[in-house]
């Protein structure tokens, strides 16, 4: 790859070189902050319209809640303050301090809200409908939370302890922990509700992947030619996009066979394939997604 083609680049115009504002690093940390907050609230707002009254336990502390409070009558805002602050205090001692600023913010917030909007009413009492409402609130809270670069505490918290202290990756200890939960709401609530909870989670697991990677859905070229410079000229100059130069070598022929890589928007993938056609028939083109382009010409985050 050569240093100075970017696949992300398009060629600079007027409006690629107008300045782009910048957060400086204090508006940045209140940007952050506020975030956090948004998305807690929304968490807390979700659980208490459609998991709570439907009795969803979709994981982690806020599933651990439904069933105390189904079981016992434990309020849930109580009883996830209860669970939080000693996963938070253990957090501090295995995983050290850095983390526990914001951690603790969500350890403390997330339980308030859930208490604030306690007496809102719900506007289904429907399982189903709540599952999958509730999984893309509670989703969409937590992907705020976490691009403010925050954490709700919690089973994450404790998730973390055990890749920290028997080597479990952090993702299969969240599942872990999450099935558990589930799997306690199988048994002491319903089977059904357990079901109803994998919808939840399952929704709650997309829309987070939705919130982080963002809505635009970009698209990675792969282009093998025998003519490479007509391929790229046609993409830099026609397209009004970057491209790298890649070194492949043919596996039957052994034969050099550059691969050119150019990260298009998907409404630009009918006119890449065109453009490609017409500088070389014969070309060999696989696209595929890119979950998320950041650079010059895409998304920069850098300017969030």
């Amino acid at each position: 790859m050569t240093g100075s083609d970017n696949p992300n680049r398009s060629i600079p115009t007027l409006s690629s070189k107008r300045a782009k504002p910048k957060l400086t690093p204090r508006l940045r940390m209140v940007f952050s902050y506020f975030l956090m907050l948004l998305g807690s609230f929304i968490v807390a707002a979700s659980f208490n319209l459609f998991l709570l009254p439907n009795q969803i336990a979709s994981g982690g502390v806020s599933g651990i809640s439904v069933i105390l409070d189904t079981l016992a009558d434990v309020p849930p805002a109580y009883s996830q303050w209860a669970l939080n602050i000693p996963f938070f205090i253990a957090g501090v001692v295995v995983l050290g301090r850095p983390f526990a600023v914001k951690t603790a913010v969500g350890s403390v917030v997330l339980p308030l809200f859930v208490l604030l909007t306690s007496n809102w009413t719900p506007p289904t009492h429907d399982p189903l409908l709540g599952s999958l409402y509730g999984g893309l609130g509670v989703g969409l809270g937590l992907g705020l939370v976490f691009r403010g670069r925050g954490s709700t505490g919690g089973l994450s918290v404790a998730a973390q302890i055990l890749q920290r202290l028997i080597g479990i990756r952090i993702g299969l200890a969240v599942a872990l922990l999450d099935g558990l939960v589930i799997l306690s709401a199988g048994l002491f609530i319903s089977l059904e509700n357990a079901l109803y909870a994998l919808i939840g989670l399952f929704a709650t697991s997309k829309t987070i992947d939705l919130i982080q990677t963002g809505f635009e859905n970009s698209k990675a070229a792969f282009i093998i030619s025998k003519h490479p410079d007509l391929v790229s000229n046609a993409i830099l100059h026609e397209l009004d996009r970057g491209l790298t130069r890649l070194h492949g070598v043919g596996g039957y022929t052994g034969d050099d066979r550059p691969v050119l890589l150019a990260v298009v928007g998907q409404n630009e993938v009918v006119r890449l394939k065109l453009l490609v056609r017409d500088a070389d028939p014969d070309a060999f083109v696989i696209i595929t997604n890119a979950a998320e382009v950041l650079g010059e010409g895409f998304h920069d985050e850098r300017h969030l």
